[in-house]
């Protein structure tokens, strides 16, 4: 600071930092080859293998899977009367990110059911969620299309890439972890 008459000037160093903007992931697959008419498995195929029921049951289907490559690609239509929708936010309802991980989850223990052949004889669960970024909105009438795709399939431990997409836009992704509890 330095004095000039009655005048004060203020003088400032440059900010030390920069900021740096880090943009999306690419796309593990282009989400617009994706045929979503298809069904590779079930809504009553994932509820043998998977426990969560009612609310929590966040996959329509799975429309695509691989599993050498350990992929899967599953979707669900956001309806007007969700759980979420009257509560996140009242008038402009969007869907908890926490549900798009849940997604993801959900679709990753249908691939390492199926890969390992579990029957859902094995309780697959969560083990954590790492480098997750929230890119969009999604909201009632969209349908989110979540990719999962497995960087560690193991039988008692798997690591899976997942991304979220609503019309062929990155909304959501990350990394679960999932373990045999």
């Amino acid at each position: 600071m330095a004095c000039r008459g009655s005048a004060v000037q203020i003088r400032y160093a440059p900010f030390p930092f920069r900021k740096i903007y880090r943009m999306a992931s690419e796309p593990l697959l282009d989400p617009t080859t994706v045929s979503t008419d298809e069904v590779a498995v079930s809504k009553e195929e994932i509820l043998a293998l998977n426990a969560q029921r009612d609310e929590f049951e966040q996959v329509d289907k799975i429309v695509s899977i691989d599993l050498e490559k350990g992929q899967g690609v599953g979707i669900k239509t956001q309806r007007p009367d969700e759980f979420w929708t009257r509560g996140h936010i009242p008038g402009r309802p969007i869907m908890p990110g926490v549900l798009m991980i849940e997604m993801a989850a959900q679709i990753s223990s249908v691939v390492y059911h199926l890969k390992f052949e579990t029957n859902g004889q094995k309780f697959f669960g969560f083990g954590g969620v790492n480098k997750v970024k929230f890119r969009g909105s999604v909201e009632p009438g969209d349908d989110l299309l979540m990719v999962v795709q497995a960087t560690k399939l193991r039988s008692r431990m798997a690591v899976f890439e997942t991304q979220g997409f609503v019309d062929g836009k990155m909304v959501f992704e990350g990394e679960v972890t999932g373990l045999i509890l």
